[in-house]
């Protein structure tokens, strides 16, 4: 995509896109096909449902795969780290960093054991709450003050099962209703851009 290949060129020409109306949507997941359908990969799957509503794809970019959707003026670069969950944080501060994007505009989607399946929880700062990526994340931002999207993935697991749990497959039950939380999800995203945190949390978080 010319895009893509344009955001290497930037050094030569001036960027005129207001900062503000630049946003950086990074959803959180390991690469590999054996991790496609897991329940620890649902930042991919938003992400990606997103890109495809849009008709736009992902293209690989340093550090990650990297599709640009626009919505009312807005752009949201779409970012799926290729770094592992653990080093999130690498991929998505070179981004924040080559694009300006400031914290406020960036939006972590991860996945949370303490919600409900599909439950959607917006925030504007938090603590990482034990989650790897999470961590990785504010220790290279050096901060816990970024928004973050917290997709629940339910605790349906017996003690000692947790990391099979969530680097496990989709229920039945799960993979009937993931499409329609998937779209709500999207539906938030842009609410994020276009409406502000503060609205996008009164009218999405708990549903």
């Amino acid at each position: 995509m010319k895009w893509l290949t344009n955001l290497f060129k930037q050094n030569t020409t001036v960027d005129t896109t207001d900062p503000m109306k630049k946003y950086l949507i990074a959803g959180l997941g390991n690469i590999g096909a054996e991790y496609v359908n897991t329940r620890h990969n649902i930042g991919f799957k938003v992400v990606d449902r997103l890109a495809q509503q849009e008709g736009e794809s992902f293209e690989t970019a340093k550090l990650g795969a990297l599709a640009q959707v626009k919505v009312k003026g807005r752009t949201l670069f779409l970012l799926k780290p290729n770094t592992y969950m653990n080093l999130s944080g690498k991929a998505i501060k070179y981004w924040m960093d080559k694009e300006n994007i400031p914290k406020e505009n960036l939006l972590v989607v991860t996945d949370d054991l303490n919600l409900p399946f599909g439950t959607i929880r917006m925030k504007a700062k938090g603590s990482d709450g034990g989650h790897n990526g999470l961590k990785n994340i504010q220790q290279l931002l050096n901060s816990a003050e970024y928004p973050r999207f917290r997709f629940g993935i339910s605790d349906e697991f017996k003690k000692g099962q947790q990391v099979d749990y969530v680097l496990g497959e989709w229920s039945e039950e799960e993979k009937a209703k993931l499409s329609e939380r998937l779209d709500v999800a999207c539906e938030a995203i842009k609410s994020f851009a276009l409406a502000g945190l503060n609205n996008t949390m009164n009218t999405f978080n708990g549903k």
